[in-house]
């Protein structure tokens, strides 16, 4: 099969002739109708994370099961998926406890080894083993993925569109509904508007937020999420963001985001609470990354700061339930997708995420 190869920061990925073995026990063989490009993938492509190389890129995408590995009684062919970055080993003591986004084989042998739950690889090129990518590797036109990674929804939803669920979308209203548990009627600051920020405004709005305040150096970005349900705007290339949230809101907001993930919108974010609240940290920061605050304001306001990976989804539960709200209307996707390319286009789609004029790019097989 074809699928986007990379092998270190200072070259560009590149399609090649790949070789998928077949699915053993407990894994499904997806045909892939499209993958989103994340700046997950950017980071990796900058070499501000560590990742197990030479691997076939992406880690959001959906499509169509065509195969079963052994025991594998969850799906059948046929079945349209979502696919899902963390797939729950459904054994470790976070997943017994419900908390399947912690999934500790995940983080443990599938995302930091670029393998599958066994340990090994079903890819290579040319008998060079490569590793997957956060046991997905959808930049490519079939993946193997276990079975519990696959996630089963309607059959009716456009595999395309909901191809973003699998992490832009659950990654930000998983982080206001899950995470932060947003009550009706607070206050919310969110801090970047692009595919995982736009997506904690539209939580926010489903959460009942009574104001929502998005804020980013890219006017075109805030206006859109108007459209998304925020309430209110800042502009941080103008001046200090935090200076204006407080025009906006004396009081400090209940809960501020940080959908970006740098140290200065980290910082922010905890400097624009307001008494009780909470920080939630959702975007990723390059490995080694420090932010600062004050601890004894911290303690004397009954503040919090939060991590938020994947939204602390369930999978199995909530994919299948925001697939839902978007064919329900309470959802908007279509227009976090700027625009779609051929796989062999995926450096380019990179670089257009790079320079900051898109939200999310489809590949499509």
């Amino acid at each position: 099969m074809k699928a986007v190869v990379f092998r270190n920061p200072e070259t560009r990925a590149e399609l090649a002739e790949v070789t998928l073995a077949a699915p053993k026990a407990g894994e499904v063989r997806v045909k892939i109708a499209a993958a989103g490009v994340c700046h997950s993938d950017l980071h990796v492509k900058r070499g501000e994370w560590i990742a197990p190389a030479p691997m076939v890129m992406g880690h959001e995408g959906s499509g169509v099961v065509t195969e079963l590995g052994e025991g594998v009684t969850s799906l059948a062919v046929g079945d349209h998926v979502v696919l899902s970055w963390v797939p729950p080993c459904g054994e470790c003591r976070y997943c017994l406890q419900g908390h399947e986004a912690r999934c500790q084989k995940v983080a443990t042998v599938v995302a930091p080894k670029g393998v599958l739950f066994d340990g090994t690889s079903r890819l290579s090129l040319d008998d060079e083993p490569l590793h997957h990518y956060l046991g997905v590797s959808s930049f490519a036109e079939e993946a193997i993925v276990p079975a519990s990674g696959a996630i089963k929804v309607r059959d009716d939803a456009p595999l395309d569109v909901i191809a973003v669920v699998g992490c832009a979308v659950a990654t930000g209203v998983g982080a206001v509904l899950n995470t932060a548990a947003v009550e009706p009627g607070a206050t919310v600051a969110v801090i970047g508007c692009g595919g995982v920020g736009l997506n904690v405004v539209q939580g926010a709005k489903l959460a009942g937020a009574e104001r929502i305040i998005a804020i980013d150096i890219v006017p075109e970005k805030t206006a859109m999420a108007l459209q998304f349900g925020a309430t209110d705007r800042i502009d941080a290339s103008a001046r200090d963001a935090v200076e204006q949230l407080f025009e906006l809101i004396p009081d400090g907001v209940d809960y501020a985001f940080d959908a970006i993930g740098r140290t200065t919108t980290t910082e922010q974010s905890i400097q624009m609470l307001g008494l009780g609240g909470a920080a939630v940290i959702v975007g990723l920061p390059p490995t080694g990354a420090k932010a600062s605050f004050e601890p004894l304001v911290l303690a004397e306001a009954d503040q919090r700061i939060l991590g938020s990976r994947y939204g602390s989804v369930r999978p199995s539960i909530d994919i299948p339930a925001l697939v839902d709200r978007y064919m329900d209307g309470q959802l908007m996707l279509d227009p976090l997708l700027s625009g779609r390319r051929p796989l062999n286009e995926a450096a380019e789609a990179l670089d257009d995420l790079e320079t900051g004029g898109v939200l999310r790019t489809l590949l499509i097989p």
